[in-house]
Parts: structure tokens; sequence; C-alpha cells
């Protein structure tokens, strides 16, 4: 629940400034609007779960659809009163007549989620924002409360937790409760074009996809005495604990691993998964630092997906179709819509044959004026379904490389592995799900020892 890590790569922060401003001068719903509440002002009101630097962000992009109609932070819960104050404060200094969340509406503790939805009426958003280890917990209540659901990637940490956030999912269509996840760049009209080319044919035949994400080292040291506290290990195990944040592959390359998926139209049926450690690692978290998967889709096709976090090497964060006639690339650095088509096969800036009407604003923008426009015309919308397929084809990645052999989707969806499995009953004196040694060095991958289906 606390803030992520600050990088020099432009990240979702960074678009910030630019969305505000994108998205204020573009009206991009018109015409009546159902009423979504039995108030009379229509507003969304929001309770953000988990007031870390990705809540925070999409607190922003939620208040960029005000076009569509008044939305404010209405409550906020998370572990510490200072992780809400650090947000709250620069939120409301930007956003001073959108955030409306008194200190009487901070919630704090494992329970605090609860008291948050409980302060929401139908038509407003629980944003569950928190790491994944607990996101099916938090989504489960809200549905079960008639409340509409944003939640951020990964969706769940291990086969268990998706089998209960799929159920949260159907119990979402048999309530009317909307659903919107955080895969944000299936709402990327530059992207969409793409796919309508390349499903007209215009590439020839789709041959394969790839899918890059590698930059450099990111180790975790050790945390001493720190090591084995649980609500320690949420601090320093964001992504560097399988069990809190489903580690740093997962959590940065669902996207591209979804985006590969909608290319294909399809869900892969197995990855064959290749992984390991730099030579010389310090590492005392439990990732590998290389991840190569190549997906194998029903008909056969293929989508190839790496992730790397090394010291020096080329760095790349893009997705490229390729087909028998033309190549074109399908997203760019940190989820740009980086999107043209090449003349024939060779990848290359001179080369760049077509390119569609930019995007105009920035893709985690686009996914709220969806859901919003969902929320206020009172129309179907419940991306978990996609949302909980996606996951299970990055934990099939995840398996594939870290066992070093061929995994099913199979095996992933009919496994009931957990690594933690007292998720409703945590309090701050829970024992933590996993140990590091004396030296504080977490149990690591081992192919034929490691367990995660």
């Amino acid at each position: 629940m606390s803030d992520v890590k600050k990088t020099t790569t432009e990240n979702r922060r960074s678009f910030m400034k630019k969305a505000t401003a994108a998205a204020t001068s573009a009206t991009l719903v018109t015409g009546a609007m159902r009423r979504v509440h039995a108030a009379e002002d229509h507003t969304i009101r929001l309770a953000l779960i988990g007031s870390g630097g990705r809540g925070a962000g999409a607190v922003v992009n939620a208040f960029n659809t005000k076009d569509q109609g008044p939305i404010k932070l209405h409550a906020v819960a998370d572990l510490e009163s200072s992780h809400i104050q650090a947000r709250l404060v620069p939120l409301t200094k930007k956003f001073p007549d959108q955030v409306d969340a008194p200190e009487e509406r901070w919630f704090l503790g494992f329970d605090a989620y609860k008291k948050a939805i409980d302060t929401l009426r139908p038509g407003d958003v629980a944003m569950c924002t928190t790491r994944a280890y607990i996101r099916p917990v938090h989504v489960e209540y809200a549905v079960s409360k008639g409340i509409n659901v944003f939640m951020e990637k990964p969706f769940a940490c291990d086969p268990r937790g998706l089998q209960r956030m799929a159920n949260a999912g159907k119990m979402a269509d048999e309530k009317g409760v909307k659903i919107a996840c955080g895969l944000q760049c299936r709402h990327s009209p530059a992207r969409a074009a793409l796919i309508e080319k390349l499903r007209d044919g215009e590439l020839g035949e789709l041959a394969y996809v790839r899918a890059n994400r590698r930059a450099s080292r990111r180790w975790m040291g050790s945390q001493r005495e720190k090591s084995n506290i649980f609500k320690e290990q949420l601090k320093f195990g964001k992504t560097h604990l399988l069990w809190v944040g489903s580690g740093h592959m997962v959590d940065n390359l669902i996207h591209q691993i979804d985006e590969c998926c909608w290319i294909m139209d399809d869900w892969p049926v197995s990855c064959d998964g290749m992984g390991g450690r730099e030579v010389g690692s310090t590492d005392h978290g439990q990732n590998i630092d290389t991840y190569t998967m190549e997906y194998t889709f029903p008909d056969g096709r293929k989508a190839f997906c790496g992730f790397r976090r090394a010291e020096g090497g080329h760095r790349d964060f893009a997705t490229y179709i390729h087909g028998s006639k033309r190549v074109a690339q399908f997203s760019g650095n940190v989820h740009k819509a980086t999107v043209h088509m090449y003349k024939d096969l060779r990848v290359d800036d001179d080369n760049i044959d077509w390119r569609p009407e930019a995007d105009k604003l920035v893709p985690w923008d686009y996914e709220w004026v969806d859901f919003v426009r969902a929320i206020r015309s009172d129309t179907p919308y419940n991306e978990c379904h996609r949302a909980v397929k996606a996951d299970y084809a990055s934990l099939m990645g995840r398996a594939a490389a870290h066992y070093n052999r061929i995994v099913t989707m199979d095996e992933i969806v009919n496994s009931n592995f957990q690594f933690c499995d007292y998720l409703d009953d945590l309090t701050d004196d829970s024992p933590p799900p996993v140990l590091a040694d004396a030296d504080g060095v977490f149990p690591a991958p081992v192919a034929g020892k490691w367990i995660e289906i």
C-alpha cells in the first residue's frame, strides 16, 4: 500500500500533466445521462483502497472524466495514516473541488476496505489498488455490496486467488455490477486501428508476436530484522516477494502478455519457459532476472515474450506483430501508443508505411472514460473475465520460467495453489507466508524443487 519506487524512466505519473490538459479540453460524452444514484447531484464517489502511487494515479485518471459528470474522492483505506496524508495533500492541492475525503473517512487496518466501501452507494466505485495479494478479497466484498470496481493489475498472485477473482466476476454479472481492470492498453484507439488493419489482412497471415521489456537490474538487499515481519514484507516485498505482488515479471509484463492475446484474438494453451539469475547475484528476494516465454495458441501460432532486469545490454520495451507480408509495431515505451506499420518485413524507422491518428489521451485516461461512460449510461461492463484470463496466462509464463519447462493453461486453471491461505483473517500479528533465512535471503525458484501450481 505504500509508494512505489521512482524511476528515471518516464512512467505513468509523468503522463499526468499532459493527460489532465487533454482530458479537460475534450468533451467525450454528450447527451442526457441516466441517474446513477438516488442522490440528485449524480456524483460518482470513489473509495481509494491502497493509497500508493498507482492508486493516486488512478484517482487522477478518474478525475479527468469530469466532463462526463461530477466525480469525487470520498474515502480512503490504508494500513497507515501517513500513506493517506502523503497522497491526499498533493491531490487536494491540484484538485480541490474533487477531493472530499475528510479525516473521518480515513480508515486504517486490514478491515479498512470494508469501512471505506460501506460509505459508498450504488453507482460509486471501489478502487482496489493495493498489491495483488489481497485484491480478490477486496473485489469480492465490493461486488457483494453492489459497488462498482476499478482494480489494478495484477489481479491475484496465485491460481487460487484467480479462482476467487473469477467467481467475483460471475457475481458481478448477476448483480449488474461494473468492473474495470488496469489493463489500459486495450482502450487505445490507435492500437484498435492497427488491430483492424491486421484483421483485414493488410499484414498478410499473422505469423507470430513478440513482446519484450528489458531494463536494468533491481535487486533487493537484506531487510535484516524486518525480513520476517508480516507488515514489513508488504512494504519491501511489493515486487520482490511473489506472495505480495506476484513478482516483477508478472507485475510489469502482464500488459504486453495481454496485448499478445488481443492480437491473437485468443488465449494461449501452453507456455515453454526458461529463466535464471545473473552471475554473482546478491538479490535477497524471490525474483529471477530473466524470463523467456514461448506461448502457444490453439492454432499453433506463437507469441514470444521476454522480461529481463540485468546490468548492461540492449533495452527494449515494445510489442511487434509479424505478418507474412509486413511487420507492425503495436506498443512502445511505458505503454505509449507507438503504433505503425512497415512496408515489408524490415523493422526500420525509414521503412514505416502507415500510422493511425495519434491517441489524444494516455491509455489510463481512456480506460476511465469508457468505465465512467458505462456507469453513467448504465450499460453492461465487466472486464473481470478478461483480466483473469490475462493473469492466468501471466502466471503460466511465470511458472514455465521458474520450472524451466512447458506449463499448460489447464495446469494453471485447475491448480488450487496459494501462497497465503489466511487472507480473510489478517491482523498486524499475522505470520508471514514466507520466511527469509538467517542471512535475510528468501527462497527463490529452483527448477525441480519449486512449487507455485
